[in-house]
């Protein structure tokens, strides 16, 4: 399992993840910070640059925060 720190920007015009450090990332997605869209819009683009399967990521810190940690099971 690895732990990854987050910094989420919502709402954001462009999508992008970038690489802060080893544990650290700053992620920009489109969906609003509403009913867990943008939560769910995290877990789908680390699937999707990673390659990891979407139920093996979940955040286990961080839920209604800009600030999150997420957990992977590699």
């Amino acid at each position: 399992m690895r732990r990854i720190e987050l910094k989420v920007i919502t709402r954001a015009k462009k999508e992008e993840i970038h690489k802060i450090s080893e544990n650290s990332y700053r992620i920009k997605v489109s969906s609003p910070p509403e009913k867990g869209k943008a939560n769910k819009r995290i877990i789908e683009m680390f699937s999707s640059e990673f390659g990891i399967k979407r139920h093996n990521i979940r955040i286990i810190s961080g839920e209604t925060s800009n600030r999150k940690i997420v957990e992977i099971d590699i």
